[in-house]
């Protein structure tokens, strides 16, 4: 890895704590308007000077956010199927390592599906995709996407780590589970682990805490901030684990203390999104 590409994972995982705070804001590429992110400016703007590294897709950084903010932004590369369609997870290329560098990127997300019809397909285009990001010093980050059917367990998790750390990934995005230090301690690389669906906050801050114990690096975190009843509140406690290696019970009295402090924004439920938003990553 030279100069550039260690400066940029610098500015996604902090030096002083060898961790990070991914805010995922990404859904909308293949969910749409999903709840808590219908009006996508007035969402995440308030939770932008919280999070270390913004993950987002190039046309919303493009119409929604300030470019003058100092957090450094990690783009989604991949799509092209949406929730309604029959192959939900079968990704192709969406951006081009160009248009990357001109948004002024440190780093791209891809999604591969390990162990579906099409796992070649997603897997070699990500290999593919880090040959171009090295050669222009950008962070390729391996998402292990996973279907509604598909196992979160250990084995599993493991294996489609191992295989995108094999491929090139220098960051692998994946679930939480049971035994989470086996697919730790089995991928050379960083791994962050994936928020998934919202659940109960203390659970949510629970999981953060079990997974940086296990050795992940942070996370990279979406519905269960976005969606919580007081987002600002919520990253500012996922934070306090992260970054300030609070107890889940220490971090739910920040998020108690801040509730009250930081309104949410009110958002008219969205309807296809909000009923099959557990699908994937």
């Amino acid at each position: 890895m030279d100069w550039g590409m260690r400066n940029r994972l610098s500015k996604i995982i902090k030096p002083k704590t060898g961790r990070t705070v991914m805010l995922a804001v990404d859904h909308g590429y293949f969910l749409g308007p999903t709840t808590g992110l219908e009006n996508f400016r007035e969402s995440i703007e308030p939770l932008i000077p919280y999070c270390d590294t913004l993950f987002i897709t190039r046309g919303m950084l493009r119409t929604c956010v300030n470019p003058n903010i100092e957090v450094p932004v990690m783009l989604r590369a991949s799509g092209g199927t949406s929730i309604l369609g029959k192959e939900l997870l079968h990704e192709g290329v969406t951006l081009s390592v160009e248009d990357a560098i001109r948004l002024n990127a440190v780093g791209i997300g891809y999604s591969i599906l390990v162990g579906a019809d099409w796992e070649r397909d997603t897997i070699l285009d990500f290999a593919n995709y880090v040959n171009e990001a090295e050669r222009y010093g950008l962070i390729a980050m391996a998402v292990t996407a996973v279907g509604k059917d598909m196992a979160k367990d250990a084995r599993y998790l493991a294996l489609a780590s191992r295989m995108a750390a094999e491929h090139g990934a220098h960051i692998v995005k994946t679930y939480y589970c049971e035994g989470f230090e086996k697919v730790v301690d089995t991928c050379p690389v960083p791994i962050v682990m994936a928020g998934g669906k919202k659940i109960p906050e203390l659970d949510a801050l629970t999981m953060a805490y079990n997974a940086v114990q296990a050795g992940a690096v942070g996370v990279d975190m979406g519905r269960n901030i976005f969606q919580s009843e007081s987002p600002v509140a919520m990253i500012k406690a996922i934070r306090a684990v992260i970054q300030e290696n609070a107890t889940p019970k220490e971090a739910l009295g920040v998020f108690k203390e801040n509730k009250g402090k930081f309104r949410k924004p009110a958002h008219r439920k969205s309807g296809v999104a909000a009923k099959d938003d557990s699908a994937k990553v």
